[in-house]
């Protein structure tokens, strides 16, 4: 069985792969100040809520975007697996050439789901991930990952209104009526979810341009249910695109961890 676990800035995700397909997936909150101890009684008791046994585990694969809580977890995987974790790096054979100008800028989970997408299309696509930040990563056929556009994430451009105006409150995240807002939350939303609808669809539009006219378009990410049906794109919806990246580089790689 593969463990895999992803280390994002708002949230952690792990979950147990097998013969059959994943077993349990699993997402808890990012706190950078909990220690290894209080992580394995988290981890251990979510996988055994599950019926998992943890030596059961013969591979375990994680990514970070969190530095200082990479030796923690790691220290807590390892510890309740017995194994020692592969983090994946741009240094491991991952199927995909990245051809930026600079291939180690680019975010550890933004290539696992690069990664599982290409699996998924075998051709152009791009992963829009609806995380802390929004993100959008180009993969074109022959496994190349082009490059990145970043914007705040939505969680992001609520706090930023209520934070720097006096009037503003923050809101939840969810679709309006209608585009025209007759009151403070409505207004909000319609700008935010709405707004961001626009920001990217026209985004998936330039880069598909880029890619040669045609790409496939996969969501994910904290928010993606909630953006996935206002999307006029024909996007598939993947909540956990990141484990499976995962995945597939532990497969590639037995035996280096």
């Amino acid at each position: 069985m593969i463990l895999a676990v992803s280390i994002g800035n708002s949230h952690i995700t792990f979950g147990v792969h097998g013969k059959e397909g994943w077993l349990r997936r699993f997402r808890i909150q990012t706190v950078q100040a909990k220690t290894p101890d209080e992580y394995s009684v988290l981890f251990g008791g979510l996988l055994a809520s599950a019926g998992i046994a943890p030596d059961a585990v013969d591979s375990l694969i994680m990514a970070s975007v969190v530095p200082p809580l990479t030796a923690a977890i790691g220290e807590t995987v390892g510890g309740l697996t017995g194994r020692e974790p592969l983090l994946l790096s741009h240094g491991l054979d991952t199927g995909l050439r990245i051809l930026t100008e600079n291939p180690a800028e680019v975010g550890l989970d933004l290539v696992a789901n690069a990664i599982a997408a290409y699996a998924m299309f075998g051709g152009n696509c791009i992963v829009v991930d609806f995380g802390t930040a929004l993100s959008f990563t180009a993969v074109a056929a022959g496994g190349e990952l082009r490059g990145v556009a970043i914007a705040p994430g939505l969680a992001s451009a609520v706090d930023s209104l209520a934070g720097d105006t006096a009037q503003l409150p923050r809101i939840p995240l969810a679709p309006p009526p209608c585009a025209i807002g007759r009151n403070t939350v409505h207004s909000m939303q319609a700008g935010v979810v709405l707004g961001y609808v626009g920001l990217t669809e026209s985004l998936i539009s330039r880069m598909r341009a880029e890619l040669g006219g045609t790409a496939q378009v996969v969501v994910t990410g904290g928010h993606s249910r909630l953006m996935a049906p206002l999307l006029g794109v024909g996007a598939a919806h993947e909540p956990w695109l990141t484990l499976e990246g995962l995945r597939i580089v532990a497969e590639r790689n037995r035996g280096k961890g």
